[in-house]
């Protein structure tokens, strides 16, 4: 299991601790965004905050962040930023999720409207924004016919979506759909989510009288992911003097450019330096860092030695040098091809330094025992069999340093290791088959939203 069995560093929740900061990093995103268009389908609740209170405070505290010493490898020291800290996710997203549910609350205070959140998603966001939403119920924020659920994720996320009372509960699983999509194309779910909320939910609110809210946008989850630099500022500063290098797990690097933002709303020094890390599956961050395009063809040729049954190329160190399968799948939470975010990243490397590699479930595999044995004592406990691991976000990220460490690729004084995601099968109880509804279309996903929207209403 991944639980957290020790606390080298101290756990902070950032958003409870630099709410006033966060307000204003969100102020000044608001202003930067275009004007709302009017349309129904383009509904979002501001980017207001409610007012603190205990029932507030004790919502924003799930998401907790600490620091821990990982030790050095080859003169590199690393230290885990740990952004793992909620037992109910395992996953950074929680931080967001938070965020974007008290704007929500704020909304239904303000309007008394009611809301659904639709969301596509490959497993962490889905699993971190229910929980968001069980939250706020569970504190009275909301009552459960004034916010809601639906997301949908591709069959390929399925064994990673937790099971909580918005599926267990009949009544909140009724509000609460899960929809899963079969086939190999993962990100057809964003298609399919965005279909729904642009031919349809001026029809829901009028018939339902139920907002709803893709939630998909960048700024949702930066503006969270600010708070990173501020804990940074406060509890992980970094030597005088020395190079420090972030580096992630990424698909599209939201946390990043959160980061980043936050490094600039508090005024820090410098340029940080980032570091992608990437599988095979979804290479488009680093192939458009290094080539400008996140065109397949620029992979390496990889060549099949008989020897060790492995997949081989030694052209190209920021690329695996073993591989199971040069199309692999390592973990389904990376799904995003062409991210719009890639010129963005790109310039901040440019300019502040940095750079990306791309890791295999055979590197990764290498590295595990010795990682696991370097997070244990770090306070984390990961499963000795990694066929239990069913999120690879942090063993990728550590695997991609070192071997960038070996490769001559990064040769700086400290690394930043972002822990986005870590959990075994010990950590969860897989979401029961009765609370999964399997979509092929729009159509599908529509009347499951709208049947979640119309369900009979709590007293």
């Amino acid at each position: 299991m991944t639980a957290v069995v020790g606390t080298p560093g101290l756990a902070v929740a950032p958003l409870l601790r630099y709410y006033d900061e966060l307000r204003a990093v969100m102020a000044s995103v608001r202003a930067t965004r275009p004007p709302a268009s009017g349309r129904v389908a383009d509904f979002a609740p501001g980017f207001e905050l409610p007012e603190l209170t205990p029932a507030l405070e004790a919502f924003l505290g799930a998401g907790q962040v600490r620091t821990a010493p990982l030790g050095s490898y080859r003169d590199v020291r690393l230290t885990l930023l740990d952004l793992m800290g909620n037992p109910r996710t395992r996953t950074t997203k929680t931080m967001a999720s938070l965020l974007m549910v008290a704007r929500v609350v704020a909304h239904i205070r303000r309007t008394g409207e009611r809301i659904m959140i639709l969301t596509p998603s490959s497993a962490n966001k889905a699993t971190a924004l229910r929980d968001a939403v069980l939250r706020a119920i569970e504190h009275g924020l909301v009552r459960p016919d004034e916010l809601r659920i639906a997301v949908v994720v591709p069959a390929a996320s399925r064994p990673k979506l937790w099971a909580s009372p918005l599926s267990t509960d009949p009544e909140l699983a009724a509000r609460n759909p899960v929809l899963c999509l079969p086939g190999p194309d993962r990100s057809a779910v964003k298609t399919l989510a965005r279909e729904v909320v642009d031919g349809h939910a001026e029809t829901l609110q009028a018939l339902a009288g139920v907002r709803l809210w893709y939630s998909l946008d960048l700024d949702n989850y930066r503006t969270a992911d600010a708070a990173r630099a501020m804990f940074e500022r406060d509890f992980a500063p970094g030597r005088p003097g020395d190079t420090r290098l972030h580096a992630h797990a990424v698909s599209s690097a939201y946390g990043l450019l959160g980061h980043h933002l936050g490094h600039t709303a508090i005024g820090a020094p410098g340029d940080p330096r980032y570091f992608l890390v990437q599988h095979l599956d979804t290479p488009d961050m680093v192939l458009s860092l290094y080539f400008g395009d996140p065109d397949r063809a620029r992979l390496p040729q990889y060549h099949y030695r008989a020897a060790d049954g492995l997949y081989h190329q030694d052209a190209d160190p920021r690329f695996p040098a073993t591989t199971f399968d040069p199309d692999e799948v390592l973990d389904s939470t990376f799904y995003t091809h062409r991210p719009p975010t890639s010129a963005t990243m790109n310039e901040l490397i440019r300019t502040g330094g940095g750079g990306g590699i791309v890791v295999s479930l055979h590197e990764c595999l290498q590295r595990y025992p010795a990682l696991r044995a370097r997070f244990a004592e770090a306070g984390l406990d990961l499963p000795a069999d990694p066929r239990r691991l069913r999120e690879w976000s942090l063993i990728m990220a550590a695997t991609g340093v070192l071997n960038a460490v070996d490769r001559g690729l990064v040769t700086d004084d400290e690394v930043l290791l972002h822990g986005s995601g870590c959990y075994g099968t010990d950590d969860f109880a897989p979401l029961p088959d009765a609370a999964v509804q399997t979509v092929h279309s729009g159509s599908d996903v529509r009347r499951a939203v709208f049947s979640a929207a119309l369900a009979e209403h709590c007293r």
